[in-house]
């Protein structure tokens, strides 16, 4: 079964709505109406960027993946900007005793590694701060 590129964004944008308790838009601004705190920045915006097939560990062509996605930080200074990055990174790559803090829960898959790809840091247009940072996590199939 492939992995759903989709779903997993979809609990990416949980996660860090849960762990940084400030919203989190897919593809665009969070609505009034988004939670944890509307479109009230700081906020975070998560762009899909791929996923690509990676291998298989038990011969299913299809079981792994390697997602890859982007998060920008949004706020009105740059120490705001900085804070919401540094609580996205935090959401998405804190660990306690080798295991992560906040899981990244998707029905039929797991994600079994995560990792910062780049991260383009700040900056400024029109008086809107943006902060980039792209993530890459390693998602397969329960039971492959």
């Amino acid at each position: 079964m492939p992995v759903s590129g989709r779903e997993v964004s979809l609990a990416i944008q949980k996660t860090l709505a849960t762990a940084t308790a400030r919203s989190c838009g897919y593809g665009t601004a969070p609505t009034a109406s988004s939670t944890p705190t509307g479109a009230t920045i700081p906020y975070s915006v998560l762009y899909p960027l791929g996923v690509t097939t990676s291998g298989p560990p038990y011969g299913d062509g299809d079981a792994d993946a390697r997602v890859l996605v982007q998060v920008t930080s949004v706020a009105s200074t740059a120490e705001q900007v900085e804070w919401m990055a540094d609580k996205v990174r935090t959401a998405l790559l804190a660990r306690l005793s080798g295991t992560y803090v906040n899981a990244i829960t998707i029905t039929g898959y797991i994600v079994i590694d995560r990792e910062l790809d780049k991260e383009e840091g700040m900056s400024v247009s029109g008086g809107v701060y943006s902060y980039v940072q792209r993530y890459v996590l390693t998602v397969t199939t329960l039971g492959s």
